[in-house]
């Protein structure tokens, strides 16, 4: 079956934030990470036959969930999951919290930047000291500086924090840089906690993701890995994620920061991820397709400005040349709604989320052209 991708969706009077935030304006919103694509019926049809139902209660985690997702793991990564590994979760955003929660109160989290800003909110969330340390930019590609990691690890740090892919740079880590990160882990003690959610939407047809914790399998006693149907099948709406913990005392140690706290996910929530979960059907590759030929149109508006995109549909565009004293009012002024880099933890950057029909995009590549002139 083929998706058309390209459909112009209007979103108006959903109260979407990708839109709100320019509301009554011109501004076309690449801020964001949700796509402007249709969620396929595959889910929504689920959705619509749960909706026919009266009463939509209080729910408890249906096994077949469970199921659906040790089942994706194993079809995709080759990975045996066991059951009691799996935590379910509302979001990715609140299992990085309950994995720095798991700290006592004078330890500290290290975290290679720029990354997705929720991860910089971590220390005022939680109280734990964050050691931010730049990652290293070389060949147009981004990677984890070891070196300077090691530098700043003190006996006070014990947690890793890390997105793979990588969000905001898109890189899709190699084996080799897993498995030295491993090492790293190894030699100072630490404990990882790892952010997935964007696996299934690699771009470099040479490149495969892998989860950490089963490719470099002497660490996963180590590790929290988040994983989520939410970005991949545009369902941001309806958070559900699953954290994969191996090690019973570490499990034990994640789950009793949870408390009341953290909720568990609601009915349609569940519904929508079983059904991505279960998912064997060309939707992903399809959108795969897409996103590539959306790079291909970015990249030639943005040229070298532009990292070497592995993975995602965020492209990170350096404009520190450009000298800008109001980097979102510059581009407000051109009619572009893009995420500025400094929440990001690297001024000098924006983030674009081209997760576009190919209509929209190329109406927000018309207005990046002008944007990025030097005055």
């Amino acid at each position: 079956m083929a998706y058309d991708f390209d459909v112009v969706i209007d979103r108006r009077n959903t109260n979407a934030t990708k839109l709100q935030k320019y509301a009554g304006s011109d501004i076309l919103p690449f801020w964001i990470a949700d796509m402007d694509f249709a969620v396929p019926d595959f889910i929504l049809e689920p959705l619509r036959e749960r909706l026919d139902h009266p009463i939509i209660g209080y729910t408890k985690k249906p096994d077949s969930l469970t199921h659906a997702f040790q089942r994706w793991l194993a079809h995709h990564y080759g990975w045996q999951v066991p059951e009691d590994w799996i935590v379910w979760l509302p979001g990715v955003v609140p299992g990085l919290n309950m994995a720095v929660n798991m700290l006592g109160s004078d330890e500290q989290i290290l975290v290679p930047t720029p990354i997705y800003y929720p991860f910089l909110d971590l220390q005022e969330n939680t109280g734990r000291r964050q050691v931010a340390v730049p990652l290293a930019f070389n060949d147009g590609l981004w990677s984890m500086d070891l070196t300077a990691m090691a530098d700043a690890t003190t006996d006070r740090v014990k947690l890793v924090c890390i997105a793979n892919p990588q969000n905001p740079t898109g890189r899709c880590y190699s084996l080799a840089e897993l498995q030295a990160l491993g090492e790293f882990l190894e030699r100072h003690d630490l404990l990882l906690v790892s952010d997935e959610i964007h696996c299934q939407l690699i771009l470099d047809k040479d490149k495969h993701h892998l989860p950490i914790a089963h490719a470099v399998p002497e660490i996963a006693h180590r590790t929290v890995s988040l994983f989520a149907a939410t970005k991949t099948y545009n369902i941001p709406g309806l958070g559900c994620a699953a954290a994969v913990v191996p090690d019973p005392d570490l499990r034990a140690r994640f789950l009793a920061t949870r408390g009341d706290l953290v909720v568990g996910p609601g009915p349609l929530n569940y519904i929508a991820s079983e059904a991505a979960f279960n998912d064997r059907s060309d939707w992903v590759p399809q959108l795969q397709a897409t996103l590539r030929r959306n790079h291909d149109l970015l990249k030639a508006v943005a040229g070298e400005r532009m990292t070497r995109m592995e993975a995602t549909y965020l492209a990170w565009i350096r404009i520190d040349d450009l000298q800008l004293n109001d980097v979102d009012g510059h581009f407000e002024s051109h009619g572009l709604g893009l995420s500025n880099g400094a929440p990001f933890g690297h001024e000098g950057y924006v983030r674009f989320n081209f997760a576009s029909p190919k209509p929209v995009l190329e109406e927000g590549l018309q207005r990046l052209v002008h944007s990025l002139k030097r005055s």
